[in-house]
């Protein structure tokens, strides 16, 4: 019987198989963006100590297992959600005159901050920023980038048109325009504002930037 010399023939080489690329890369958007929504559900119906990985899977569809692929804890998924807020921020308003803007403006987040999520979310939230500083730092820095993206553009505008000086303490103008809206609608927690509360404020806003 005569064999080959170059032995039994050769198979020909495997092909590299493609491996599936793990981690973010195969992470759907769309089930990351329903697993930030079921957040805000969340903590708006049970509020962050109640709140649960299990809870927030439910609400979103999906399995715990898709929630830890993207979070390793409760804290940071909050975290990440808390500090997207400045991302989202508010749109600039674009009147024409400061007063017309910082009116817009007080508009816009007095409605915001009265949605029912919010109203429930924000207090819950800063009673967890008391006691945990990674929650308050990413809180502070959701609400104060946000509001600050806007208000430095309402000072832009107003600047260029000449109702305000170049050298505005940028500080002081953030919290001359966003300190009062928040003081009673997120500390006090005050009902809708009454009639011609939003216009006077604004007016008054306006008159005190310029004074500076």
């Amino acid at each position: 019987m005569t064999t080959n010399a170059a032995g039994p023939a050769a198979e020909p080489p495997q092909r590299a198989r493609r491996r599936t690329p793990a981690g973010a890369a195969v992470l759907r958007p769309d089930v990351t963006e329903a697993i930030r929504a079921a957040v805000f559900e969340e903590l708006a119906a049970v509020g962050y100590a109640r709140m649960s990985i299990e809870g927030i899977a439910r609400r979103a569809g999906v399995g715990k297992t898709a929630v830890y692929r993207r979070w390793r804890s409760k804290l940071h998924l909050v975290l990440d959600v808390v500090s997207a807020m400045a991302v989202l921020g508010l749109p600039a308003p674009d009147t024409g005159s400061l007063e017309g803007d910082l009116r817009l403006l007080y508009e816009v987040t007095s409605r915001a901050l009265r949605h029912p999520v919010a109203s429930q979310i924000i207090p819950d939230l800063q009673a967890e920023a008391a006691r945990n500083p990674e929650i308050a730092e990413a809180f502070q820095k959701a609400l104060r980038d946000g509001q600050e993206g806007v208000a430095s553009k309402v000072i832009a505008a107003a600047t260029a048109r000449g109702e305000l000086t170049p050298d505005l303490d940028p500080d002081l103008a953030l919290d001359l325009i966003s300190g009062p809206l928040y003081w009673r609608s997120v500390v006090i927690r005050s009902p809708k504002p009454p009639k011609g509360y939003l216009e006077k404020l604004a007016r008054a806003t306006a008159g005190a930037l310029k004074a500076l």
